[in-house]
C-alpha cells in the first residue's frame, strides 16, 4: 500500500453530534482533499458514547456520506471499569500516537481545547519521549463552548489551576485560533482575569498569536436549492412555502426559545404563520409540554442535512432570538450563515456574542430578552414588510455569508502548512 504523502487529522465531536463545529470538521476534511493532503482522518467519540453523553445526535440512518479519502476513526476506551474516566481519551491519544509514529508529515488540528487539544498535547509529548521524531504541525481552535462554558465556569468557580491549565495547552500548540472576533476577544478578557490572579502572562500571548478563522460552510448545499424540492419537503410536513416561521438550532435557553414560544402566542402573524422549531436539545421536551395546547406549533426532531436548507428557503422568517446564558453565548452563530445562503425569508435575531459577524448588515435585529419587541419585530417582518425590502435582504445576506465558503476557510486558515523536518 502506497504511504500517504500528506496527512490532515482533526480531533473533533464530529457526526452525528448535532453541533456546528462537526459541520466545520466535516467541510475542512473535505476541502483538504483538493489542497494536496492525501489521507484526512476525522478523530472521534463512539457512537455509544455520544448517546450516553445525552447529546443532541442527527438521525443516524441519514448521515451524509463523507467523500472517499476522509476516514472517521472512533477508537475503543483503554482499559475497564476500574478507569472511570478518561478510558476514551487513552483511546484517541493512543491512536493519534500511532499515527504520528509512521513518518507522514501531519497536519493536527483540534477542535474544543477540552479535551480535543489535550489528546493533541499528550500525543505529540509522546510520540517526540519515545523518539518517533514526528513531522507535524499543531493548531489549536478555539470554539463558542471552550470560552462560554469551560473558560467561564473556572473564573466564576475560583479554579485558576485548571485555568492555568487550559491556557497553557492551549498556546502549547504551533497556532492558536478563534473561531470569531468576539471569541478572541474572550479569550484574551479572560487571559487577563488568570493573569490578574496568578502573575501569569497569557493575556500578551494571546493577543500577539490568537487569530480568527471563522466557521466553513459548504455553500453549494444551501445555493441554488431547487424550488420543486422545497415544495417536495414541505409537502412532506403539512407546510406550504411561506407559511412558518422557522426555528431551526439546538432547542436551549440560550438559543432564546422560551422567549419565542411566549412571543409567538402574543402575534398577529400567527394567524398566518406557523412556528416550526426544528432540532433537538436540553430544552425539548419542556418547551414541548409548554406548547402543547398550541396546534399552530410544529415539532421536527429529525431534520438531517439535505432537509435543512430546504425549510430554511420555505420559511416566512428565521428567528434566532438567542440571547446571554450563564452557561452559554452565541460565539457565532452558523446556522444564521447558513440561513443567508438558503434565501427565503428574512432573519430575525440578536446581536448576542458573535451574531453580528455571522449576518453583518443583513439581518433584522432585536434586543435579546424582550419579548415585546420580539412580538412586533416578528410582526412587522411577516405583515409589513414589502417584498422589494425582502428581496433587498436575501441579496445582501447571500453575497455577505459567501465570505465563509469552505475553500476560502480553509487556504487561510492552512494556507501552505508544511509540518518540520524531524530532528537528527
Amino acid at each position: 500500500m502506497t504511504r500517504p504523502s500528506r496527512r490532515l487529522v482533526i480531533v473533533v465531536r464530529a457526526d452525528p453530534v448535532i453541533c456546528g463545529h462537526s459541520g466545520e470538521a466535516r467541510n475542512l476534511a473535505e476541502v483538504a482533499l483538493t489542497r494536496g493532503f492525501t489521507d484526512v482522518r476525522l478523530l472521534t467519540w463512539p457512537i455509544p458514547t455520544l448517546q450516553a453523553a445525552g447529546l443532541p445526535l442527527k438521525p443516524l440512518d441519514r448521515l451524509l456520506p463523507y467523500s472517499p479519502g476522509i476516514t472517521v476513526e472512533r477508537p475503543e476506551a483503554v482499559g475497564d471499569y476500574r478507569v472511570p474516566d478518561g478510558r476514551h481519551l487513552a483511546g484517541l491519544t493512543g491512536r493519534l500516537v500511532e499515527l504520528l509514529s509512521d513518518g507522514v508529515p501531519t497536519t493536527c488540528l483540534s477542535m474544543y481545547l477540552v479535551p480535543h487539544t489535550t489528546v493533541v498535547r499528550d500525543a505529540v509529548a509522546a510520540a517526540r519521549a519515545a523518539g518517533f521524531a514526528p513531522q507535524v504541525h499543531t493548531i489549536a481552535k478555539a470554539v463558542g463552548s471552550d470560552v462560554t462554558n469551560v473558560i467561564r465556569s473556572c473564573l466564576r468557580d475560583g479554579q485558576f489551576g485548571a485555568a492555568t491549565v487550559l491556557f497553557t495547552t492551549f498556546l502549547a500548540n504551533d497556532e492558536v485560533v478563534a473561531v470569531s472576533q468576539y471569541t478572541r476577544d474572550e479569550i484574551v478578557a479572560a487571559a487577563e482575569q488568570v493573569d490578574a490572579h496568578c502573575g501569569t502572562g497569557f493575556a500578551e500571548q494571546c493577543r500577539r498569536r490568537v487569530t480568527v478563522s471563522y466557521p466553513p460552510i459548504d455553500t453549494s448545499a444551501y445555493l441554488g436549492v431547487d424550488p420543486a424540492a422545497v415544495d417536495a419537503a414541505l409537502a412532506r410536513r403539512g407546510l406550504e412555502r411561506g407559511g412558518y416561521l422557522l426555528f431551526l438550532s439546538r432547542v436551549a435557553r440560550a438559543k432564546g426559545i422560551y422567549d419565542l414560544v411566549v412571543a409567538y402566542g402574543q402575534m398577529r402573524c400567527r394567524d398566518q404563520v406557523r412556528l416550526v422549531v426544528a432540532g433537538t436539545g436540553p430544552a425539548l421536551e419542556h418547551v414541548q409540554a409548554m406548547s402543547k395546547e398550541d396546534e399552530r406549533i410544529t415539532f421536527l426532531t429529525d431534520v438531517d442535512d439535505t432537509e435543512k436548507p430546504l425549510l430554511m428557503a420555505g420559511c416566512a422568517a428565521y428567528v434566532l432570538p438567542t440571547k446571554p446564558e450563564p452557561d452559554f453565548v452565541e460565539t457565532f452563530g452558523i446556522a444564521l450563515a447558513e440561513k443567508a445562503l438558503a434565501g427565503g425569508g428574512p432573519i430575525v435575531t440578536t446581536l448576542t456574542g458573535g451574531t453580528g459577524e455571522a449576518v453583518g448588515d443583513t439581518a433584522v435585529i432585536v434586543e435579546s430578552g424582550d419579548i415585546a419587541a420580539l412580538v412586533a419585530t416578528v410582526d412587522r417582518v411577516v405583515l409589513e414588510m414589502s417584498a422589494a425590502e425582502k428581496l433587498d435582504r436575501e441579496v445582501r445576506a447571500r453575497a455577505y455569508a459567501m465570505s465563509f465558503d469552505r475553500a476560502a476557510v480553509f487556504d487561510q486558515l492552512l494556507p501552505t502548512v508544511a509540518p518540520p523536518a524531524p530532528v537528527g
